[in-house]
């Protein structure tokens, strides 16, 4: 592939997946090569390549001549990226925890950092946003500590799985406050370097998100 078609390929997939993301693209909905490639000045040729990516994702179902279909998110799939998200953050949770000093130490002032930024955006509106960009960022730091290459594409191919499971208006205030209550908390567990409470303390917040997404346990 050259570097132009590489290029138009990525622009049209960005466009094709974010649009699926924030529901722009709604589960169920048809679109066609020709709608996407007009949207974001292509040929069609990018276009297939990129819906054969997304396709790949589990994020449409290709129909020759017809389009893609925006998979629809099913109660099955909100109930295994939460579950997929349990499994990689209390793992890597509590590998930071057992983490040599200097390296859970240098984590911890990361981790303050995006918690501050949580704060900042719950303050300032508050805006919505800044603090999911900066939840999420808080939780892929702890996944990027432990050097796994492959648990961190993981991580955030759920957290965007996860981005378009999320209903309008479920994000309240208090809902963020408490969020921010919860990583502090986990914080505190890494900080202290006590892998058994950074353990529970991921799994009291996924709790949070399963209940916020409608997953009974």
């Amino acid at each position: 592939m050259d570097t132009v078609t590489g290029s138009a390929t990525e622009r049209a997939y960005r466009h094709t997946k974010n649009a699926i993301l924030d529901r722009r693209y709604a589960g169920g909905e048809l679109v066609s090569e020709g709608d996407i490639a007009s949207a974001v000045g292509v040929s069609r040729t990018p276009v297939r390549e990129a819906l054969l990516r997304l396709e790949s994702e589990g994020l449409v179902r290709l129909y020759p001549k017809r389009g893609a279909l925006v998979v629809p998110v099913s109660p099955e799939e909100i109930a295994d990226v939460v579950e997929a998200r349990r499994l990689i953050e209390t793992h890597t949770a509590e590998r930071a925890a057992r983490a040599g000093g200097q390296d859970r130490a240098e984590l911890a002032v990361r981790l303050t950092g995006r918690l501050d930024e949580m704060r900042a955006a719950l303050g300032a509106g508050p805006d919505r946003p800044a603090f999911m960009a900066a939840d999420r960022r808080f939780h892929r730091e702890i996944v990027e500590a432990s050097g796994n290459r492959i648990l961190i594409g993981l991580y955030d191919s759920l957290r965007d799985r996860q981005l378009r499971m999320m209903e309008e208006g479920a994000r309240t205030v208090r809902r963020m406050e408490r969020n921010v209550e919860e990583h502090a908390v986990i914080l505190e567990a890494v900080r202290a370097g006590d892998a058994e409470a950074a353990r529970t303390a991921v799994t009291a917040h996924l709790d949070t998100a399963a209940e916020l997404l409608g997953v009974r346990r």
